[in-house]
């Protein structure tokens, strides 16, 4: 199989190419060049989606990924160029694509966000030079590229959803502060209750599953994720704890605690969701996977993902500052705080 891979080189893309290599495909990738391929078997066409597309012209692949599509016209002056040049276009978008997650088992029929042409034009304007940024805006204008995808090649469009994506190579460190912190050993802060599920995806089994489903030419919306309930928080520090044979410590703290501390949820604490002050959120964690698992999806091992993500972080992050997660005097602070106000 011949496949396109639209970025390639970072985290998600990266784990698509070793996914499409190890199967043996002939993989082609298409970005700006400003980060190195992962591997040197692999041809790459240097250019910018937003002003180079005709270097894609007279080409054949048998199916692209969009794995960097973010306003819906760049999808679709991507699918109108590769409408002759593709069987299939593959486009990854996001779980935040829905209107509402405020109930448990949001599966993919579930209506989508939406965007006034106020903010389609305010995003239209963001700089995409570097890595966009669209805040508020991110889950509507996911939307708006599956639907772009869709109404260019239509019945020919593979839509994934994913969650929360973790694993090596994952540059926004939001998993990746747990691992590292944990084994750092000592008195860890840990947000509410050890029991409350967390839901994810490696992206190694996320790109070896779209890899897969290339092959099969399967076209449709799939949520990508791991099973609601298959983990809890509390597992998760544990087995950081385990994988790294650290002497860490959980103490864990109210919400109510944090609420009153302004610890910022899922930045400061990654993975952490108020579930008692966020009700639009309640069912975040808990989305309906069942098409994607019926249709091959396979999740690793909790100590896998772990382990792996712990190996890559001691090689490649070694002495760097964390973009997610809080600050150690901060955390510190805090538990001493929350000691002092739990003695009776």
């Amino acid at each position: 199989m011949k496949l396109l891979i639209i970025g390639g080189t970072r985290f998600v893309g990266q784990h698509l190419v070793e996914a499409a290599l190890a199967r043996n495909h002939e993989v082609t990738l298409f970005n700006r060049g400003t980060h190195a391929p992962v591997a040197r078997n692999v041809e790459t066409i240097v250019g910018d989606r937003y002003t180079d597309l005709a270097k894609l012209r007279d080409r054949r692949w048998d199916a692209v990924v969009d794995t960097c599509g973010y306003v819906p016209r760049a999808v679709t002056a991507a699918a109108e160029v590769l409408r002759d040049a593709v069987d299939r276009y593959i486009f990854i978008s996001s779980q935040s694509s829905y209107a509402d997650v405020r109930v448990r088992g949001v599966a993919e029929t579930a209506p989508l966000a939406q965007l006034t042409s106020e903010h389609l034009e305010r995003a239209n304007k963001i700089d995409t030079s570097g890595q966009p940024s669209y805040g508020e805006l991110y889950g509507g204008l996911k939307a708006l590229c599956e639907q772009a995808a869709e109404q260019t090649m239509p019945n020919r469009v593979l839509i994934v959803r994913p969650g929360l994506i973790v694993g090596p190579h994952d540059y926004t460190d939001r998993f990746t502060y747990w691992v590292v912190r944990v084994a750092q050993g000592g008195e860890v802060l840990a947000p509410g209750r050890p029991e409350r599920p967390v839901q994810f995806i490696d992206a190694r089994d996320l790109g070896a599953w779209i890899v897969a489903m290339a092959e099969r030419g399967e076209v449709g919306v799939y949520n990508a994720n791991a099973s609601p309930d298959r983990v809890t928080m509390q597992d998760v520090l544990d087995q950081c704890k385990l994988s790294s044979e650290s002497n860490a410590v959980f103490t864990w703290v109210s919400e109510e605690f944090l609420r009153r501390e302004e610890v910022a949820a899922w930045s400061e604490m990654p993975l952490w969701l108020p579930e008692e002050d966020a009700p639009e959120l309640a069912g975040f964690m808990f989305i309906n996977v069942d098409k994607a698992l019926a249709a091959g999806l396979r999740i690793r091992p909790l100590s896998d993902t772990i382990g792996d993500t712990l190996t890559w972080a001691r090689t490649e992050l070694a002495g760097n500052v964390l973009k997610a997660g809080i600050d150690i005097e901060r955390e510190q602070a805090l538990l001493r705080k929350w000691h002092h106000s739990s003695q009776p």
